[in-house]
């Protein structure tokens, strides 16, 4: 549930990304899937555990389709306040590309599943340490039963994300469904319009004393300057 690798690997000075936040739900465990176009396109779907958002990197995206095994990167856990985070990450950062939001909800486990927000947890913490993590996803685009197991494909970190067969599952593209379901938004339009998606709540820093003074002074003659065409002007119009 360490933040660390997440903040090591960013300057907060520099990206719009979020640095932590709580949960605010007591009931529920909720999930994010968002779209990243970053030097591949790609799609990040993260699950609530232990007061952060249990991240994979998904090449290909979702599918609802059962036949389908898609890959599924885990990455660094990312901070609960990311689940919202839509916008542009500026060249020369970690990640630097387009997000949009493009599917969120809520999830529980798929066996032995409680109202008891913490016991689901517990029950799903289990099964990510036993690499095989069995879920129901309650989202605007993926529902239904999924699964996450770990294997041996590409390192330690490879996952696989497959769907099961219940009456949510199609052959149809899911990821044909483009927009983000915040903003309705394309990866596209937010890359155009990225200033009204996202404004910072950071407070600017306030400007050193030296260039405080440089302005004052600055302000400062070009009143004096001012002045005097004004006076200049008066005893032309005296004469």
């Amino acid at each position: 549930m360490s933040l660390s690798l997440y903040k090591k690997k960013r300057s907060f000075t520099k990206t719009p990304e979020p640095e932590g936040g709580k949960s605010t739900s007591k009931n529920q465990l909720v999930f994010v899937v968002q779209k990243h176009d970053a030097s591949h396109l790609h799609y990040d779907f993260r699950l609530e555990m232990e007061g952060v958002l249990k991240s994979w990197a998904i090449p290909k995206g979702p599918s609802l389709n059962p036949e389908d095994k898609r890959l599924a990167m885990m990455v660094e856990d990312h901070p609960f306040d990311y689940r919202t985070f839509e916008g542009i990450i500026p060249e020369g950062n970690y990640g630097a590309g387009t997000v949009i939001v493009w599917d969120e909800g809520t999830y529980e486990p798929l066996e032995n599943a409680s109202n008891n927000k913490k016991e689901n947890e517990k029950n799903l913490l289990r099964q990510l340490h036993a690499g095989s993590l069995k879920f129901v996803m309650h989202g605007k685009k993926l529902k239904g039963e999924f699964a996450l197991v770990k294997t041996a494909y590409r390192g330690e970190n490879s996952w696989l994300l497959i769907k099961h067969r219940d009456d949510y599952a199609t052959t149809q593209d899911i990821t044909k469904k483009d927009k983000s379901v915040t903003s309705k938004k394309t990866l596209e339009q937010v890359k155009e319009t990225s200033d009204s998606i996202w404004k910072s709540n950071r407070k600017a820093k306030s400007k050193p004393k030296t260039q405080k003074l440089q302005t004052a002074t600055a302000q400062s003659s070009t009143s004096k300057t001012v002045s005097k065409k004004k006076t200049k002007r008066q005893n032309i119009v005296m004469i």
